[in-house]
């Protein structure tokens, strides 16, 4: 499989397949669904981000072409996405946890104090911009201080999770960094991203138990599809969604002179690529082949209460 440079550490982690056959009801039942519905949640990252993420992406989610959202609590947006949550208390908006800060000029740090997590940061005063350098060189204990800063932060600004996911998937980057996720997640009771995969390391599957929830499979684009190509890419997509559940994870934003400005010189999950995903997501046409193919949508909060 290959995986975009944004994303170069997202490993998705799988219930051992004796203990995910041993479970007597599946998701889909367990939510009052047919064994073989098609679930699926439409997902966009990195809220918080710019206004021009915050923008597109709360027009997704009140025209309800996106079902869940997560947030990026280190980010300068995020006070905007907190008064979003407060004046929408139905929407469902979960925690990007972010522990890389990728972009050329566009910067952040850490939520917890700095003396706290010297790990977390590079060389520059700000945190690791690629996840390989950020995983070799997070201390586990670190994370989990500034991961628990983090949903602490959102919590403290009205922000109620829904699940948990991880930024440039540091936090699947390696065993000790993705069991500082689950215990945290599972400490706060909330979901959290993790995949089933057949090729799985052994010594990953133990960190997941038969009460977590595992999503059956995510897609996301990646840098190998042409922009003339993105409509085909979802319209794909859409049409092999096999039954269990599925989370798209679409990436929002307008092609405009903030978001040109955070992203510059990374054409991979930049401003046009954002603005092509809104287009799409926000499409009759994507629309209509969800309705063609009798997906389901759900939304993480509905995951959540199966915690309950």
């Amino acid at each position: 499989m290959c995986v975009p440079k944004y994303l170069l550490a997202v490993v998705f982690f799988v219930l051992p397949l004796t203990t995910a056959a041993a479970q007597t009801k599946t998701i889909a039942e367990r939510l009052g669904y047919a064994r073989d519905a098609k679930l699926l949640i439409i997902h966009a990252d990195d809220l918080a981000v710019a206004h021009s993420e915050d923008a597109a992406s709360f027009a997704a989610l009140d025209q309800h072409a996106v079902t869940s959202a997560s947030i990026m609590v280190p980010c300068p947006w995020l006070t905007e996405v907190a008064a979003y949550a407060k004046n929408h208390p139905d929407a469902d908006l979960g925690l990007h946890l972010t522990l890389s800060s990728e972009w050329k000029s566009y910067r952040w740090g850490s939520v917890a104090p700095r003396d706290q997590v010297p790990s977390l940061f590079d060389s520059s005063g700000y945190l690791w911009p690629e996840t390989e350098l950020a995983a070799s060189n997070i201390k586990p204990g670190e994370a989990e201080r500034e991961i628990r800063a983090q949903i602490e932060r959102a919590i403290a600004m009205g922000i109620h999770p829904t699940h948990l996911d991880s930024h440039m998937g540091v936090l699947f980057a390696r065993p000790e960094l993705f069991a500082v996720y689950a215990k945290v997640a599972r400490e706060y009771k909330l979901p959290f991203l993790a995949v089933q995969s057949s090729d799985a390391p052994k010594e990953l599957m133990s960190l997941l138990t038969d009460k977590d929830i595992v999503l059956d499979s995510v897609v996301i684009a990646n840098p190998t599809i042409a922009p003339g190509e993105w409509k085909k890419f979802y319209a794909n997509a859409i049409q092999n969604l096999k039954p269990g559940v599925t989370e798209i994870i679409v990436h929002l934003g307008h092609d405009d002179a903030e978001l040109q400005a955070v992203t510059v010189d990374h054409p991979d999950y930049g401003a046009a690529w954002r603005q092509r995903d809104y287009n799409v997501v926000t499409s009759p046409e994507f629309k209509k082949a969800l309705e063609d193919n009798h997906v389901i949508l759900i939304h993480w909060k509905d995951l959540k209460g199966l915690l309950n």
